[in-house]
């Protein structure tokens, strides 16, 4: 794997536990409002999946496509 996809992951990873705590009340983050945080956790957790889910994405596209020699 590079440096690029297990920064990926790493990220989705703490997204993830970051939801997990929230759902808990145990929330990392330093805000009275509820609501508030479980925007702003819900926020982190879609674009940090988005960001993993475009770059491979493009990983996957950039590859060379191997194409089928048949000989006649």
């Amino acid at each position: 794997m590079d440096k690029g996809t297990m920064i990926s992951i790493i990220a989705v990873m703490i997204a993830a536990t970051n939801q997990v705590l929230v759902l808990f009340g145990k929330s990392p983050m330093l805000i009275d409002s509820t609501l508030i945080e479980q925007v702003l956790s819900a926020i982190f957790t879609i674009v940090t999946v988005l960001i993993a889910w475009i770059r491979r994405k493009k990983a996957h596209m950039a590859k060379p496509k191997k194409k089928d020699k048949k000989k006649k």
